[in-house]
Protein backbone atom coordinates (compact mmCIF):
# COMPACT_ATOMS: atom_id res chain seq x y z
CA UNK A 1 0.00 0.00 0.00
CA UNK A 2 2.78 2.46 0.92
CA UNK A 3 4.60 1.59 -2.27
CA UNK A 4 1.48 2.37 -4.31
CA UNK A 5 1.03 5.72 -2.56
CA UNK A 6 4.67 6.68 -3.12
CA UNK A 7 4.44 5.70 -6.77
CA UNK A 8 1.24 7.73 -7.19
CA UNK A 9 2.86 10.76 -5.53
CA UNK A 10 5.92 10.41 -7.78
CA UNK A 11 3.78 10.36 -10.94
CA UNK A 12 1.68 13.29 -9.71
CA UNK A 13 4.74 15.46 -9.10
CA UNK A 14 6.21 14.75 -12.50
CA UNK A 15 2.90 15.09 -14.31
CA UNK A 16 2.58 18.71 -13.15
CA UNK A 17 4.11 20.76 -15.89
CA UNK A 18 5.98 23.85 -14.83
CA UNK A 19 6.59 27.15 -16.54
CA UNK A 20 8.50 30.16 -15.33
CA UNK A 21 7.56 33.58 -16.65
CA UNK A 22 10.21 36.31 -16.54
CA UNK A 23 8.44 39.66 -16.90
CA UNK A 24 10.54 42.79 -17.34
CA UNK A 25 10.11 46.40 -18.24
CA UNK A 26 12.11 47.46 -21.28
CA UNK A 27 15.63 48.67 -20.60
CA UNK A 28 16.43 52.34 -20.10
CA UNK A 29 15.24 54.56 -22.94
CA UNK A 30 17.19 57.45 -24.42
CA UNK A 31 16.75 60.61 -22.34
CA UNK A 32 15.49 63.80 -23.96
CA UNK A 33 13.29 61.83 -26.34
CA UNK A 34 9.98 62.58 -24.62
CA UNK A 35 8.66 64.02 -27.86
CA UNK A 36 9.22 60.70 -29.60
CA UNK A 37 6.45 58.14 -29.29
CA UNK A 38 8.94 55.31 -29.80
CA UNK A 39 12.32 56.26 -28.29
CA UNK A 40 15.32 53.93 -28.65
CA UNK A 41 17.35 52.50 -25.80
CA UNK A 42 20.08 54.60 -24.25
CA UNK A 43 23.67 53.29 -24.14
CA UNK A 44 22.96 52.16 -20.57
CA UNK A 45 19.77 50.48 -21.79
CA UNK A 46 21.76 48.52 -24.37
CA UNK A 47 24.01 47.27 -21.56
CA UNK A 48 20.93 46.36 -19.50
CA UNK A 49 19.64 44.31 -22.44
CA UNK A 50 22.96 42.41 -22.53
CA UNK A 51 22.73 41.88 -18.75
CA UNK A 52 19.25 40.43 -19.25
CA UNK A 53 20.52 38.08 -21.97
CA UNK A 54 23.37 36.89 -19.76
CA UNK A 55 21.00 36.26 -16.84
CA UNK A 56 18.35 34.42 -18.90
CA UNK A 57 20.36 32.54 -21.53
CA UNK A 58 20.51 29.34 -19.44
CA UNK A 59 16.93 29.53 -18.11
CA UNK A 60 15.30 27.33 -20.79
CA UNK A 61 13.48 30.26 -22.43
CA UNK A 62 11.36 28.90 -25.27
CA UNK A 63 9.23 31.95 -26.09
CA UNK A 64 9.89 35.69 -26.04
CA UNK A 65 7.12 38.28 -26.14
CA UNK A 66 7.56 42.03 -26.66
CA UNK A 67 5.36 44.91 -27.67
CA UNK A 68 5.87 46.48 -31.08
CA UNK A 69 8.05 49.32 -29.77
CA UNK A 70 11.75 49.85 -30.49
CA UNK A 71 12.71 49.81 -26.79
CA UNK A 72 10.97 46.52 -25.97
CA UNK A 73 12.23 44.80 -29.10
CA UNK A 74 15.79 46.07 -28.46
CA UNK A 75 15.59 44.82 -24.87
CA UNK A 76 14.63 41.32 -26.03
CA UNK A 77 16.94 41.22 -29.06
CA UNK A 78 20.23 40.05 -27.46
CA UNK A 79 18.51 37.04 -25.85
CA UNK A 80 16.39 36.33 -28.94
CA UNK A 81 19.49 36.32 -31.10
CA UNK A 82 21.53 34.18 -28.67
CA UNK A 83 18.77 31.56 -28.46
CA UNK A 84 17.77 31.69 -32.13
CA UNK A 85 14.11 32.30 -31.28
CA UNK A 86 11.41 34.28 -33.04
CA UNK A 87 9.91 37.26 -31.27
CA UNK A 88 6.17 37.20 -30.59
CA UNK A 89 4.71 40.69 -30.74
CA UNK A 90 1.77 41.42 -28.43
CA UNK A 91 -0.54 44.39 -28.04
CA UNK A 92 0.02 46.05 -24.64
CA UNK A 93 -3.61 47.21 -24.66
CA UNK A 94 -4.74 43.56 -24.66
CA UNK A 95 -2.98 42.23 -21.56
CA UNK A 96 -5.89 39.92 -20.68
CA UNK A 97 -5.46 38.19 -24.04
CA UNK A 98 -1.71 37.90 -23.46
CA UNK A 99 -2.21 36.45 -19.96
CA UNK A 100 -4.63 33.84 -21.32
CA UNK A 101 -2.06 32.87 -23.98
CA UNK A 102 0.72 32.70 -21.38
CA UNK A 103 -1.35 30.48 -19.11
CA UNK A 104 -1.93 28.06 -22.00
CA UNK A 105 1.81 27.46 -22.47
CA UNK A 106 2.45 23.96 -21.22
CA UNK A 107 6.20 23.64 -21.04
CA UNK A 108 9.24 25.85 -21.38
CA UNK A 109 9.95 29.22 -19.87
CA UNK A 110 8.90 32.62 -21.19
CA UNK A 111 10.27 36.17 -21.31
CA UNK A 112 7.75 39.03 -21.54
CA UNK A 113 9.10 42.53 -22.19
CA UNK A 114 6.61 45.28 -21.42
CA UNK A 115 6.27 48.81 -20.10
CA UNK A 116 6.08 50.57 -16.74
CA UNK A 117 2.28 50.53 -16.90
CA UNK A 118 1.81 47.00 -18.27
CA UNK A 119 4.27 44.78 -16.39
CA UNK A 120 2.02 44.84 -13.32
CA UNK A 121 -1.01 43.84 -15.41
CA UNK A 122 0.79 40.75 -16.71
CA UNK A 123 2.11 39.74 -13.27
CA UNK A 124 -1.24 40.35 -11.56
CA UNK A 125 -3.09 38.53 -14.34
CA UNK A 126 -0.90 35.45 -14.01
CA UNK A 127 -1.16 35.43 -10.22
CA UNK A 128 -4.88 36.19 -10.13
CA UNK A 129 -4.34 38.90 -7.53
CA UNK A 130 -3.16 42.51 -7.31
CA UNK A 131 0.43 41.89 -6.24
CA UNK A 132 1.95 45.03 -7.74
CA UNK A 133 1.08 48.37 -9.36
CA UNK A 134 2.52 50.45 -12.20
CA UNK A 135 6.29 50.88 -12.04
CA UNK A 136 7.85 54.32 -11.60
CA UNK A 137 9.18 55.76 -14.84
CA UNK A 138 12.71 55.54 -13.42
CA UNK A 139 12.52 51.80 -12.58
CA UNK A 140 14.78 49.68 -14.76
CA UNK A 141 16.59 46.38 -14.25
CA UNK A 142 13.92 44.50 -12.28
CA UNK A 143 12.76 41.05 -13.22
CA UNK A 144 9.43 39.79 -11.93
CA UNK A 145 9.35 36.00 -11.82
CA UNK A 146 6.12 34.02 -11.78
CA UNK A 147 6.55 30.28 -11.42
CA UNK A 148 3.69 27.98 -12.37
CA UNK A 149 3.72 24.41 -11.09
CA UNK A 150 0.51 22.59 -11.92
CA UNK A 151 -2.17 25.12 -10.97
CA UNK A 152 -0.07 26.90 -8.34
CA UNK A 153 1.61 30.24 -9.05
CA UNK A 154 4.48 31.72 -7.00
CA UNK A 155 6.01 35.19 -7.28
CA UNK A 156 9.41 36.71 -6.67
CA UNK A 157 11.23 39.85 -7.70
CA UNK A 158 14.91 40.53 -8.20
CA UNK A 159 17.33 42.82 -9.96
CA UNK A 160 19.05 41.59 -13.10
CA UNK A 161 22.75 41.09 -12.25
CA UNK A 162 25.07 43.50 -14.03
CA UNK A 163 27.51 41.81 -16.36
CA UNK A 164 28.10 44.17 -19.28
CA UNK A 165 31.03 46.60 -18.94
CA UNK A 166 29.96 50.04 -17.77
Amino acid sequence: MLRTLLLAAFFFLFSCKSTTYYIVRHAEKEQGTTMLSDPPLSAEGEKQAIDLKTYLQDKNIKTIYATNYARTIATAEPLRKALGLNLKIYDPRKNEQLVAELKSIGDGNVLVVGHSNTVDDVVNGLLGEAKMSDLPDTAYGNVFIVKKKGSTYMFEQMNVPRTAPR
